[in-house]
């Protein structure tokens, strides 16, 4: 079926607008319900985490009450990071997980994102399914059968001691100096103090939610702050995470930043001379640069490309029995831990790296030279479709034949928000500039 209300990750959008209105959360919940609760075997349970927006409180009850109203035992967990979510829903054998959440969109915003028992997201096909239950009438539990309600407190506890055992035993973080900045999202707890209960000396921001201001100038989409931080400190690294804490910008001792690319290719030399990356690859998106797939191509290693979205990064990695996968935007998934991106164990590889090899920062966030790459939002009405103006394909067309093979061009609908993101790739930056301005300037007419 056509979709409209699950985009890459979730449901979202603006709170108290459609879809991100009580009403609708109270339908997805029941939807949800029925869904897992006619095959679930665990008392059919739920558990739902949420970040740190005003909005998340009306969801939650939203979402609460339409899963009771079905028949589901409702666990509530609070202010935790998504990968928190998905690790608890596995632990706690519970039948469905749902995270309340935007990611590193503003405070305005708010998305609804679920995981099955087994700690992964759900399937597109599982999505469409519940999409299709919303649409309709969902029948209702007996009076008798109405679900309860209970809020776990030690629940962020049970993700910081998980955290910490990603590390091997004995490796301590003493000596290193590390600003956090928690985006004043949902790991604005868990992160710090897993930090500071391995050793190292911890400067903290972003650690004040006020319910408005999540990723205000703040996170992994803003780390000019935490960058002046590191610099200002003297400390070692920066670790920059989003609302949701599902992704992660590092910042070495020098100020410079790190994006999701240089991790992971970071993380595939270790693993791989280790013994311990399957199949000797690397899974990403589309909008890794091109220096990566070179450098993994030199260590002898492959790299599988995928749709944008960490979904599709975990369903290539599940399907391949591939271990290690993520995003250029910071989303690392180590499925040898994790069931999803999670910005802080991440964080934790990279400091182990440190540690084990005793080099800075500005040594291990520098695996290789980035081809030359420029990526620019164009934001557009819904109701319009400038990709299918003959001026903006004429444009790529050409594009792409002055590239004529020496580089890349990508554009690509968000699937959280009402943008076309346009990314080019080229060594010769002043044919890349050329190319880009020509591109957003022919789209930007179409609208």
């Amino acid at each position: 079926m056509n979709r409209r209300l699950f985009g890459t990750d979730g449901v979202r959008g603006t709170a108290n607008t459609w879809p991100m209105t009580a009403d609708m959360a109270l339908r997805l919940g029941a939807a949800a319900g029925h869904y897992f609760n006619q095959g679930g075997n665990n008392g059919h349970r739920v558990v739902i985490g949420k970040d740190t927006r005003r909005s998340g409180y009306m969801l939650e009850t939203a979402l609460t009450a339409g899963l009771t109203s079905t028949g589901m035992n409702v666990l509530l967990l609070g202010p935790v990071p998504t990968p928190a979510v998905g690790y608890l829903t596995r632990s706690m054998r519970a039948d469905l997980g749902i995270m309340i959440s935007a990611s590193h969109n503003p405070a305005c915003d708010n998305g609804i994102k679920f995981f099955g028992p087994d700690g992964f997201k759900l399937s597109d096909a599982a999505e469409a399914e519940i999409e299709q239950i919303v649409a309709g009438e969902v029948p209702l539990a007996e009076p008798a059968s109405i679900g309860r309600v209970r809020r776990i407190d030690d629940g962020l506890g049970r993700y910081v001691e998980y955290a910490k055992t990603t590390l091997p035993r004995g490796v301590r973080l003493s000596g290193l100096k590390v600003v956090i900045d928690c985006a004043n999202g949902a790991a604005y707890k868990a992160a710090p103090e897993v930090l500071w209960e391995l050793g190292a000396e911890v400067v903290a921001m972003g650690v004040a939610p006020d319910g408005f201001n999540i990723n205000r100038d703040l996170g992994s989409t803003h780390p000019q702050a935490a960058a002046r931080a590191v610099v200002e400190q003297g400390a070692d690294l920066g670790i920059c995470l989003d609302g949701d804490a599902d992704r992660v910008i590092l910042i070495d001792e020098t100020g410079q930043v790190a994006d999701g690319d240089q991790i992971m290719a970071l993380l595939a030399r270790r693993w791989a001379t280790q013994g311990r990356l399957s199949s000797d690859t690397l899974v990403a998106t589309v909008m890794s640069n091109m220096g990566l797939e070179r450098f993994l191509q030199r260590h002898g290693l492959r790299l599988e490309r995928t749709a944008v979205g960490d979904r599709y990064v975990v369903e290539r990695m599940r399907a391949g029995g591939f271990n290690l996968g993520g995003e250029q935007s910071g989303h690392i998934v180590m499925s040898d831990y994790t069931t999803t991106g999670d910005g802080l164990i991440a964080a934790l590889q990279f400091l182990l790296a440190m540690a084990e090899e005793g080099a800075r920062a500005s040594t291990l966030a520098r695996q290789f030279r980035p081809v030359p790459q420029m990526l620019r939002n164009v934001r557009y009405r819904p109701d319009l479709q400038p990709m299918d103006a003959p001026s903006v394909q004429h444009a790529i067309r050409a594009a792409e034949a002055r590239l004529n093979g020496t580089g890349r061009l990508l554009i690509r609908k968000s699937g959280t928000e009402p943008l076309l993101r346009v990314m080019a790739e080229a060594e010769d930056e002043a044919l890349l500039g050329d190319i880009m301005g020509g591109l957003v300037a022919e789209i930007e007419a179409a609208l």
